[in-house]
């Protein structure tokens, strides 16, 4: 069964920040301090999906969609990051799943969307080993509640970009600013996923991938330098984070003067434990050139001549079949089957006069993007799932809430959803043979 799905994540949309027994997470402390956040903007309130959820899971059956792919926070479940289990944390996860799996949806449960608990932040967070060791508790505590109906398990969401924008350039929660001393980071969440996955399997999971966000990397242009600095972005951006999950071994880092320390014996074969899928979030291609200063090993060129998105971002629906047959012949029989965990465009959508919203541009991105998906599949790239991101409007980082990714418009004052064009469309796609 193909999964046509759609994604959030638990900052963005839950809420209640501080209610039955949550702690305080690294976007709770960020988001607080002054010019984090476009507007001051926080995620307090979001989507008060923890409240809403009922309304929203009905939105979902509406949409057609059989999987929904969540994340679950971290310190809603443990409020230190460690120890006793704050069971009505759990208990709110459980009554989502329950109505989920009533309406023929797939519950697919991502454990770290960046919502780190701020006391293990405090300690040192995914520069400390012992985080690692932490997330891998966490794992078993929601698997021991939940692995015996939700059949998809995602350990991580994007650990480069938590890594850059978190630890190296500061634009994200834990606003660290580090930049090549960020790539313990790399290594540790690496090693929680590892973990994790030996407690997922132990507890009976049926399906545990890990979700990367990918692009594909093109040259400036021939010259050897551009080569050379498109080659150093993709080991970066995208082999960091395959590479050791999938072939068992860290890229060559030369380009960066460094290798990656911290590595000790049986630290990658936990990494490179087998999978049963791999998520691939997709956004834009990247165009490289060589570096401009005596900084990173490269410079981004931009990509130009396409349409953009709210956020500016070129729309190149070609990309997402270039990466994924790119994935494919890079690591062969070593690629698991690909699920598109993420995908999805920010545009300025409000509703117009008669209380619609009319986001025709959404729609026209997703058509492309599935079509280019679809593509893939028959050059031979086994994809099982399609999500888009997003299911509603929401609290989107550090651009607080001037992105609007949602299927669903939400009035944030208020709170009322409104389904898009696009969440019409989508239904009427989900629907065709």
């Amino acid at each position: 069964m193909f999964l046509w799905g759609t994604a959030t994540a638990s900052y963005q949309i839950e809420g209640a920040v501080a209610e039955d027994g949550r702690g305080p997470s690294i976007w709770d402390t960020f988001s607080h301090e002054p010019g984090r956040i476009r507007d001051g903007d926080t995620g307090d309130v979001a989507c008060d999906h923890y409240h809403r959820w009922r309304e929203d899971v009905a939105l979902m059956s509406g949409l057609g969609v059989n999987s929904y792919r969540f994340s679950i926070a971290w310190p809603r479940v443990q409020p230190d990051g460690r120890g006793a289990v704050n069971q009505a944390g759990l208990d709110f996860y459980d009554r989502l799943t329950d109505a989920l799996v009533e309406r023929d949806i797939v519950p697919a449960a991502t454990l770290f969307h960046w919502d780190l608990p701020q006391r293990l932040e405090d300690e040192g967070g995914w520069l400390n080993r012992d985080t690692a060791h932490r997330f891998a508790e966490y794992a078993a505590a929601v698997a021991d509640r939940l692995a015996d109906r939700i059949p998809i398990w995602i350990t991580l969401n994007e650990p480069f970009v938590h890594m850059v924008y978190g630890y190296a350039l500061g634009t994200h929660a834990p606003g660290r600013t580090l930049v090549l001393d960020a790539l313990p980071a790399a290594h540790h969440q690496l090693l929680g996923h590892g973990l994790a996955v030996r407690e997922l399997r132990a507890r009976g999971a049926e399906k545990v991938l890990i979700t990367n966000n990918c692009t594909p990397v093109r040259p400036a242009s021939g010259d050897p330098a551009d080569l050379a600095a498109a080659d150093a972005y993709d080991t970066l951006h995208n082999r960091l984070f395959n590479d050791p999950v999938l072939l068992g071994a860290y890229p060559d880092l030369s380009a960066y003067g460094t290798d990656m320390d911290g590595v000790r014996d049986g630290d990658l074969e936990l990494i490179s434990a087998p999978l049963d899928g791999i998520g691939i979030n997709y956004y834009n291609p990247t165009r490289i050139a060589a570096p401009v200063d005596e900084g990173l090993p490269f410079h981004d060129a931009g990509v130009t001549g396409h349409p953009v998105t709210g956020f500016g971002w070129p729309v190149v629906p070609d990309g997402l079949r270039e990466l994924l047959v790119g994935l494919r012949d890079r690591y062969g029989d070593a690629l698991p089957p690909v699920y598109v965990t993420e995908n999805g465009c920010s545009q300025p959508d409000e509703p117009g006069p008669d209380g619609t919203v009319d986001d025709r541009a959404r729609i026209e991105f997703l058509d492309g993007h599935i079509e280019a998906m679809q593509r893939a599949r028959a050059e031979g790239v086994d994809v099982r799932g399609y999500y888009v991101w997003s299911l509603l409007d929401n609290f989107e980082w550090a651009e607080g809430y001037s992105q609007r990714f949602g299927l669903v418009h939400v009035d944030f004052p208020t709170g009322a959803r409104t389904p898009k064009a696009s969440y019409h469309w989508l239904r009427e796609r989900i629907a065709r043979p």
